[in-house]
């Protein structure tokens, strides 16, 4: 009887595949996710725990209100709750500029009581379906605070933060109409099995973002020509790596790949909380972590969609069954060809899981101070929870985990990841900025020689510069 040969694993996936092995034994898999916090643990001890519990309201909250929707529109609104609590916050306690507002908060007001009304008064603006759920959880949260005065102040001042914050946004561009109006044709994206979707939160590409000063700011390069080498290198390493059946993968690289598979930014979450707690980070630590993250991953996900609305290059699926067409002599086309995952309804080039894990990333380590991360990031799908102790190490897995998924090319993962960095590190210069002793912020700028280098982003190469 005829069998085939087995696939033949590409250079960089095979490199890939011995680093993995190497990183699988230095990798505590935990056996449970860290959750919401107990609403009992917030007390003096610990005022940060309001923070951290509203996180989780919101999470759920979004969860609910948009459901396994596979863009990243999820980063949006948690943007928005985490700078109003962030102002809230920080209008308080002082230590951090304030986020495009003046109005600093009343003496001996209660931050954990404007940090829960803000975020309240923001989810319920946001969703307001959800308006008996968010109440719930407000009056809970509210009553677990000691009544009297600095409550009260706290109350008005949150309320305050939330209006500044919606008021900001007005005529944001959230839901326009923007069409994609690309014609099919070779390289060009369209719709793909099994749903055959159509392009989806197109209005993305068109937000105003948060900090940024153009959806286009950190737009990436274009794709590679379809004639190119480039573009065979990554056809073949898709082909074989990211099949459904079939494959080059090693069942570690297939548990990569379904661990990232799910909603990043509902693990993203999960994550910081359980650092800061760890951490035991105080009140205004915490909001301006969750602040800088989340803010960044806004804008992250303008960028990608921005790329993705600008250049429209077709998926992996698309590719490989129509590489009849791409006058490459490099590919040959397999019209069965199926991924491991099923493809979301949106274009390849940039990756947005990348953008977004990029920008979270360089967050982190420009917050903390230290590339060093000390996450622990659960999935849902896997049931499993992975310890990243570096920025490098998260990013090179949501890299490749979105090409042995066979949704993303290669280049498309390292381009969204690398825009993702600038996103934050350009954030993290003009924004969320400790305060100086007379209240004016520090300047974030170091000496380009000391400046973070750029993050290879699973990149073979690990050709990389400093972070502009």
């Amino acid at each position: 009887m005829h069998r085939e040969p087995p696939p033949v694993v590409p250079p960089r996936s095979r490199a890939r595949a011995f680093r993995c092995a190497l990183a699988a034994l230095a990798l505590v898999t935990l056996t449970a996710a860290t959750g919401r916090p107990d609403a009992d643990t917030r007390t003096a001890s610990d005022p940060a725990a309001v923070v951290r519990e509203w996180n989780a309201i919101a999470t759920d909250t979004i969860k609910a209100a948009l459901g396994p929707r596979p863009s990243g529109q999820a980063a949006i609104w948690q943007g928005f709750v985490s700078v109003a609590v962030y102002n809230a916050v920080v209008g308080i306690e002082g230590r951090y500029a304030l986020y495009e507002w003046r109005e600093r908060g009343p003496a001996n007001a209660s931050s954990a009581a404007a940090a829960a009304t803000a975020a309240h008064d923001v989810l319920l603006a946001s969703f307001p379906a959800f308006k008996e759920r968010i109440d719930t959880s407000y009056a809970n949260s509210i009553a677990a605070l000691p009544a009297g005065q600095a409550r009260d102040r706290g109350v008005g001042y949150g309320k305050r933060a939330a209006a500044r914050l919606i008021e900001l946004r007005e005529g944001d561009g959230r839901f326009a109409d923007v069409p994609f109006t690309a014609s099919p044709a070779p390289g060009v994206w369209r719709p793909t099995p099994p749903a055959f979707q159509p392009f989806i939160d197109t209005w993305l590409a068109r937000l105003r973002p948060l900090l940024l000063t153009s959806p286009r700011q950190f737009r990436p390069g274009g794709p590679p020509a379809l004639s190119s080498a480039a573009y065979a290198e990554d056809f073949r390493e898709l082909k074989t790596m990211g099949a459904k059946t079939g494959s080059g993968r090693s069942a570690r690289q297939t548990e990569t790949a379904l661990f990232f598979s799910g909603n990043l930014v509902e693990q993203v979450q999960t994550a910081v909380r359980d650092h800061a707690a760890r951490h035991r980070l105080g009140i205004a630590e915490t909001a301006r972590l969750f602040a800088a993250v989340n803010a960044s991953a806004t804008d992250a996900v303008v960028t990608a969609w921005d790329a993705k609305l600008h250049y429209g290059s077709w998926r992996p699926i698309t590719a490989i069954r129509l590489a009849d067409t791409d006058g490459n002599p490099g590919t040959t086309a397999d019209p069965a060809w199926e991924p491991l995952l099923v493809t979301p309804p949106h274009p390849d080039y940039v990756a947005g899981h990348t953008t977004v894990a990029g920008a979270v990333a360089r967050a982190l380590t420009g917050v903390l101070g230290t590339s060093r991360i000390d996450l622990r990031v659960p999935s849902e799908i896997t049931g499993t929870t992975r310890f990243y102790g570096s920025a490098d190490d998260l990013d090179r897995d949501v890299v490749d985990a979105r090409v042995w998924g066979g949704v993303h090319s290669r280049t498309a993962d390292v381009a969204g990841c690398r825009a993702g960095t600038r996103v934050a590190a350009w954030a993290l210069d003009h924004y969320f900025r400790p305060l100086a002793e007379d209240g004016t912020p520090r300047s974030p700028r170091t000496p380009r020689q000391h400046r973070p280098a750029e993050p290879a982003c699973g990149d073979p190469s690990g050709a990389g510069g400093s972070v502009k």
